[in-house]
């Protein structure tokens, strides 16, 4: 089994990539800027390192054409590739904003996308998309971020909807606050004050998204489609 974790090189998706290779994928690690950090983690797992610029479809196409020369399927695809915004919504640039807009939620749909055919050949495939509770819930000064991972949400469920006839499953997780680079943006007393927002009265690690994601990769889930599963320590409920 082959599959394609976009934003594998660290964090939620270098821990997911680890989970799948332990279950028996061969893991394709996606990475744009840490070439170094996606090649020592394919090497320790067995599988293969690839760059792209999720913002740039061009490079996504080659990616998944490359691939498919190498390996001739990929059987689940993990869109986990993702950036940060943090300000006022009125002080984000249009320039930014699109940025955001085109890697968050453009790359992940185009990404789909292009590994779709590859499926629907088979009459079979497994996406799972990494949302946010932002995406559900919103978040003051991440309005961008918050509104991309909604889109994924909206993503995850009318797709399966359309290709669930075609035994492909899409599905979703929506993480709460996770100890990552992302959010390392935030300030030790923001992230201490968003713990004790959080029922559970802590920060989520990568590897319990991680549980998530493979579960939701699983045959455990084979009736499962079109679902945002929350892990969030019940921040949002």
């Amino acid at each position: 089994m082959i599959a394609l974790v976009t934003g594998a090189s660290r964090g939620i998706g270098a821990e997911t990539a680890r989970q799948l290779a332990n279950a028996g994928y061969t893991v394709v690690v996606h990475y744009h800027r840490s070439r170094d950090a996606a090649e020592t983690l394919a090497e320790e797992i067995g599988g293969w390192a690839i760059g792209a610029d999720m913002g740039e479809f061009t490079q996504i196409d080659a990616m998944v054409e490359q691939i498919i020369e190498r390996y001739g399927r990929i059987d689940l695809l993990v869109n986990n590739a993702g950036m940060a915004l943090h300000g006022l919504y009125q002080c984000i640039s249009d320039e930014e904003a699109m940025r955001l807009m085109q890697v968050n939620l453009g790359g992940a749909m185009h990404t789909a996308k292009k590994v779709l055919p590859h499926m629907l050949r088979l009459h079979q495939g497994n996406i799972v998309n990494v949302a946010s509770v932002w995406g559900e819930i919103g978040a003051a000064c991440e309005v961008h971020y918050s509104a991309a991972k909604a889109g994924i949400i909206g993503f995850t469920k009318a797709l399966a909807k359309e290709v669930g006839p075609s035994g492909i499953r899409v599905n979703c997780v929506s993480p709460g606050v996770i100890d990552t680079d992302m959010n390392r943006m935030h300030d030790a007393e923001t992230m201490q004050m968003l713990a004790d927002e959080t029922p559970l009265c802590r920060i989520g690690t990568p590897g319990e998204i991680a549980d998530a994601i493979l579960f939701l990769a699983s045959e455990r889930a084979a009736f499962m489609t079109g679902q945002i599963l929350s892990v969030n320590g019940g921040f949002q409920i």
